[in-house]
């Protein structure tokens, strides 16, 4: 049974400027390109809602009509508006079922691992892979499974093995997928001890000595002055 592929509604799109594109979008279009290495790139208007069913479909190959040719195309970038999310603009990128190419597909990652159980945190670093495939052979994800993952250990691209046979790992063998840390301690706060007088510091201002205790050498007079009542004056 033949592989049935989602199709992609596409025009030739001939008026160019930023007028003519706010206009394509308010009719439910969104501007795009067609191209493949050795032909001129063509513009394209795209059908908004027929877009958003492809990009939400799962597949990474399409179908699109070309001068009335059927071609295969995927989408090698969309640009979205920074606050709405809505697409922008979409390039498409024609690909020949024949050839094999690079692709970009999420890790999923499966089973409990044995460190988790024992109160480690997994922490997931690596959410892609890049592969290489034949157009129609690509897989919806990679699954590696962390079941035997204990604490203090990660995986790597390297112990991946479940992968299909037609389909060559790009991504660099030592990249880490995943890895299991102990959790953290909470660091109780540190009481910094008072500071004791240093011997012979200055007392504050208003500060009375403790009874029996004689002031400092140079302070007795200072503190007599500062007894004095207001208006005193010194014997001449």
């Amino acid at each position: 049974m033949a592989q049935e592929y989602e199709q992609i509604n596409v025009g030739k799109r001939t008026h160019k400027g930023k007028a003519k594109v706010r206009a394509l979008r308010r009719d439910g279009k969104i501007p795009g390109v067609y191209y493949y290495h050795g032909e001129e790139n063509v513009n394209l208007e795209i059908d908004e809602k027929n877009l958003y069913h492809a990009l939400s479909s799962g597949q990474h190959v399409f179908e699109v009509t070309m001068n009335g040719e059927t071609q295969y195309v995927m989408i090698k970038a969309v640009q979205y508006h920074p606050v709405t999310d809505a697409v922008m603009h979409v390039d498409l990128m024609r690909v020949r079922r024949s050839e094999k190419m690079t692709f970009n597909i999420p890790i999923v990652l499966q089973g409990e691992a044995i460190g988790v159980q024992e109160g480690g945190v997994l922490s997931q670093i690596l959410t892609a892979i890049d592969i290489n495939c034949l157009p129609t052979n690509v897989p919806e994800s990679i699954n590696v499974d962390i079941s035997d993952l204990e604490l203090n250990s990660t995986i790597s691209i390297i112990d991946i093995t479940d992968v299909p046979d037609d389909v060559d790992i790009v991504t660099s063998e030592e990249s880490t997928v995943a890895t299991i840390t102990p959790p953290k301690e909470e660091e109780e706060p540190v009481i910094e001890e008072e500071e004791e007088l240093a011997e012979g510091e200055d007392r504050a201002e208003g500060e009375e000595l403790a009874e029996g205790e004689e002031p400092a050498k140079g302070e007795e007079g200072k503190q007599e002055e500062r007894s004095k009542p207001y208006g005193d004056k010194k014997e001449k």
